[in-house]
């Protein structure tokens, strides 16, 4: 229930860092929050197309989740492990390894770290560098891996890598992702300047990339660009770092976002939605012939989440032991591509960008993506921007939001469009 204390803002102003973003877009307390829909301090509903920056594709507080956690807690179990053994980490093991990996012919390691996805990155680049004995790591244009340093030096993003205050970001070469160019063959470009020894470029370690870079526009790469990569890497005796941490588990409608690209990745990092339920669990999958790490070679107090094994194993149980939830994931992908195509037709020069449920609107200028979310916002709907000038309005709804919601939401997003664009006539 709503109360003056808990409405009450001031503390935040107060008392939390000037570094808050989120909140700032969304300037309301929020009390409450099932499947896709979040509550204020005021009663009013807001349909969620943030999903927690994609932590929560199976929408909040899910009922199986939830109970088996409460199970888990009433019934004394670990709240805190270390990376010691529990039945809980077997549970989710057995799980994972019967649910998700064997089917799809995967023999990887899962190597738990730390609490977030930077920590997944740090851990794939630390040992893509042990392994092969190189320093560098290529990392892509407009990409985003994390804001701990190893993890920022991979990130493109100028505003992102300033909050490093001047630290030097190095061991890293940045080439230009597919489509980034205009018409230029970035893959061509990749192994022209990789295979040429006075290009100034070092031997990769690693190639890390995204296959759908969610913070950097939704720019979606081709299986023909990642396949050339992976086997430009595999040439070069260099890794094949997948971040999957926004686009899988479910985002892009399979569980990895790169299956059936016909290229086995050498490591995976997973992070956001791993655990099923929003709460923090990272790890990085690699293949076994890398897992050269001495104990406690790299580690950290929180490797592994309790809480985080309950909650993943069901969600691994309950969504993907067949293949209905992506067959429905597939549905409302096709649902979302086709009413952004028919909304972005509205706004001059505007595109619809990403793949799966994980797409937007490049509207072309980062003020009118702020008013349209903004106004969203206003009609109670909650959603955000992305790309290098935040200038798509980017939709990243829970995989299992109702049919009736998700299109009600899609429609708010379209009246907020055209108010937008009304706003936009009149001051010009």
């Amino acid at each position: 229930m709503s109360t003056a204390q808990t409405a009450d803002r001031t503390i935040f102003e107060r008392r939390e860092s000037e570094v808050r973003s989120y909140c700032r877009s969304f300037d309301t307390v929020f009390t409450s929050a099932s499947g896709s829909t979040l509550t204020d301090t005021e009663g009013r509903e807001y349909t969620d197309f943030l999903a927690g920056c994609s932590s929560l594709n199976y929408g909040h507080n899910d009922p199986d989740m939830k109970s088996a956690l409460v199970d888990h807690i009433t019934g004394d179990g670990l709240t805190h492990g270390l990376d010691m053994y529990t039945d809980t980490k077997a549970d989710f093991l057995r799980a994972f390894d019967e649910i998700i990996l064997k089917p799809r012919g995967m023999d990887h390691k899962v190597m738990m770290v730390g609490p977030t996805g930077t920590n997944a990155v740090e851990a794939a680049i630390k040992l893509a560098r042990k392994t092969t004995g190189r320093k560098n790591v290529i990392a892509f244009t407009n990409g985003f891996h994390g804001m701990t340093l190893g993890a920022l030096a991979l990130t493109g993003n100028a505003g992102k890598r300033g909050g490093a205050g001047g630290v030097s970001l190095n061991d890293t070469t940045h080439l230009p992702y597919e489509g980034s160019l205009g018409d230029v063959d970035t893959l061509e470009l990749a192994r022209e300047m990789l295979r040429n020894g006075s290009s100034g470029i070092d031997a990769p370690a690693a190639f890390i990339v995204e296959p759908v870079q969610g913070e950097g526009g939704l720019n979606a790469a081709s299986k023909e660009w990642l396949q050339g990569i992976a086997a430009l890497a595999k040439e070069l005796g260099a890794l094949l770092i997948i971040d999957d941490i926004q686009a899988g588990i479910g985002r892009t409608g399979s569980f990895f976002s790169t299956e059936d690209f016909g290229f086995e990745p050498d490591m995976i990092t997973l992070a956001k939605s791993f655990s099923g339920m929003g709460l923090p669990f990272a790890a990085l999958l690699l293949k076994p012939e890398l897992d050269i790490w001495k104990p406690a070679e790299h580690n950290g107090t929180f490797r592994g989440n309790t809480h985080a094994f309950v909650t993943a194993r069901v969600a691994l149980e309950k969504f993907w032991k067949d293949d209905s939830f992506a067959k429905e994931v597939a549905e409302k992908s096709d649902l979302l591509e086709k009413r952004l195509t028919e909304i972005a037709r509205h706004i001059p020069g505007a595109y619809v960008k990403g793949r799966g449920m994980m797409r937007g609107i490049d509207v072309g200028s980062g003020e009118l993506a702020a008013h349209i979310c903004a106004d969203a916002f206003d009609k109670g709907l909650i959603i955000e921007t992305s790309g290098a000038e935040d200038e798509v309005v980017k939709v990243l709804a829970p995989l299992t939001t109702p049919l009736a919601q998700f299109k009600a939401g899609l429609d708010t997003l379209e009246d907020a469009v055209s108010a937008s664009l009304s706003l936009k006539i009149a001051a010009e």
